[in-house]
């Protein structure tokens, strides 16, 4: 029963609620005359948010932020993304990627797997993850040993 009313009367009850507003409009007016409905531009649909006090411009990130005591870091590969694993090394999963001349907060230094003769790895500050220290130049500060 259910079924059937969500199949049938639904969808007439929404087809007769949508044409209403078209058949008052289209029928003459015998009464006092209706008040003038503001006009809408064609290309702009109206919102249903309510208009802003005033606009905002786009505020950079770092502009907002402190300047971190972390030591910083720059991803160092040259044409491909630096992997931001869960642990310190390879066999952790994948859980993000650093484009190439990224800057880094580290938080500290830790031995894992090996990876291209080192067995370094840099945990990010925040608790983002484990890169390689294979592909990351410390280039402010010293690192911290876990």
């Amino acid at each position: 029963m259910i079924r059937r009313l969500l199949t049938g009367v639904l969808p007439a009850a929404v087809a007769v609620v949508a044409l209403l507003p078209a058949a008052a409009d289209a029928a003459p007016a015998a009464s006092a005359p209706r008040a003038a409905v503001p006009a809408v531009a064609a290309h702009e649909p109206p919102s249903l948010l309510p208009a802003p006090a005033h606009r905002t411009h786009h505020v950079s990130r770092r502009a907002t932020h402190r300047r971190s005591n972390h030591p910083v870091g720059v991803v160092t590969t040259r044409h491909a993304s630096l992997n931001v694993r869960s642990g310190p090394g390879t066999g952790y999963r994948t859980i993000g990627v650093r484009h190439p001349g990224r800057w880094l907060a580290l938080q500290c230094r830790t031995h894992g797997s090996r990876v291209r003769g080192t067995h370094l790895w840099y945990r990010l500050a925040h608790g983002r993850g484990y890169v390689s220290a294979r592909y990351v130049a410390v280039i402010r500060g010293s690192v911290p040993w876990c």
